[in-house]
């Protein structure tokens, strides 16, 4: 029987060919431009520049990234604090309300009594307070019982803290008048809720929520309907006692009710407010 040919000099030619292919791979990889940061060496005066420059064009990316560079370089100049100032603002303009609320609270825990800590707090209310107005566009298409008022409240919060600790801050006279729309739009909100279940037949609910307003928002607005919606809830529910007590409660807060006239509102959205 013939013996098969042996190829010897094959398996090393190919090992020797191999080796070319990686050492000349390698040798291509070192030719790549490598991705050059045109910020390495710069002064944080340079990097706070650009980064202002950057926030003028409205290129809140780049204006973060810069501010982020500028701290993480030269965490303890004074230059690093006014970047942790602004971060907040720049995120919030760059649509990242969550990292804003973050670089606010990190601003707020390490300079408590920085000169311009009023207005973080009234950033922190501007930022909740205009994520809250968001779901006014999907009202319509959201079950009003599943809506999360707490961008709302959290935002009520932060204007509270800064009026309370900082009546004289020239933020202060804006940020009561926001407070006193978001107390009437979250006492809107649960009348809403409390409409929403009697118009369901789920009295109970209906005289819980309405109650829960009376006692959170005494001074809103929307507070004669929700007596009312007590009111009639009661009448339902054939809690004749308490249905009296609510009506009598009612005529001499409301002595002149259009709901006795007119009923539950059954269109009056939420957040028209008067």
């Amino acid at each position: 029987m013939r013996s098969l040919p042996v190829f010897g000099p094959f398996p090393a030619l190919v090992r020797v060919l191999m080796a070319m292919f990686v050492a000349v791979a390698l040798g291509a990889c070192g030719l790549l431009p490598e991705q050059i940061d045109e910020t390495t060496g710069w002064s944080a005066n340079k990097l706070y520049s650009e980064a202002k420059d950057a926030q003028a064009d409205n290129n809140w990316d780049k204006a973060a990234k810069l501010l982020e560079k500028l701290e993480a370089r030269f965490p303890y100049g004074r230059f690093a604090q006014q970047a942790q100032l602004e971060l907040g603002y720049v995120y919030w303009k760059g649509s990242e309300p969550g990292s804003a609320l973050a670089a606010c609270d990190r601003f707020i825990k390490l300079h408590p009594s920085h000169p311009a800590v009023d207005y973080v707090y009234y950033l922190k209310g501007l930022i909740n307070f205009n994520e809250d107005l968001g779901i006014v566009a999907r009202l319509n298409t959201q079950d009003p019982t599943e809506r999360d008022p707490k961008a709302a409240r959290e935002s009520f919060e932060s204007f509270k803290e800064l009026v309370t600790r900082f009546p004289q801050s020239k933020y202060a006279p804006d940020a009561i008048l926001r407070m006193n729309y978001l107390v009437n739009a979250l006492a809107s909100l649960e009348v809403h809720v409390a409409r929403y279940y009697f118009q369901r037949g789920a009295y109970v609910a209906a005289t819980n929520r309405a109650q829960y307003a009376i006692k959170t928002y005494p001074q809103a607005p929307v507070i004669e309907e929700a007596m009312y919606i007590m009111y009639v809830s009661y009448d339902k529910l054939g809690m004749t006692d308490l249905r009296d007590d609510a009506d009598r409660v009612m005529r001499k807060n409301f002595p002149n009710s259009r709901y006795y006239a007119e009923g539950v509102d059954r269109k009056k959205p939420w957040w028209q407010l008067w």
